[in-house]
């Protein structure tokens, strides 16, 4: 069984078990999330598509961590101008596990 899910712009395909890193959620270490914009369910032969969600269908998770990802540098330059940028960057990201899916 899996399910569609969106959450933070972000589509995903998830099973019970599975491990993601989504957008960063205002939700503390342990707490149980419910995410109810499912765009699609399927068990098995039996596959239900939302126009545009599944009417009743949630998503149910535990957040296992908050954090931030590895820095990234977003560096720019123009040559021969003496023009150099150099900017750092980390997003921030929630990992979550999930538990079951509610069709």
């Amino acid at each position: 069984m899996y399910a569609v899910i969106e959450t933070g712009g972000k589509q995903y395909k998830v099973s019970e078990g599975d491990t993601l890193f989504i957008e960063k959620l205002d939700a503390a270490e342990g707490d149980t999330v419910t995410f109810d914009k499912v765009l699609a369910v399927a068990d098995g032969d039996n596959v239900s598509f939302g126009a545009p969600m599944v009417d009743g269908a949630t998503v149910t998770a535990n957040v296992v961590k908050n954090g931030r990802a590895k820095k990234i540098y977003v560096f720019k330059m123009k040559r021969k101008k003496n023009y150099r940028r150099k900017k750092g960057h980390r997003q921030p990201f929630t990992k979550v596990v999930i538990e079951k899916i509610n069709a």
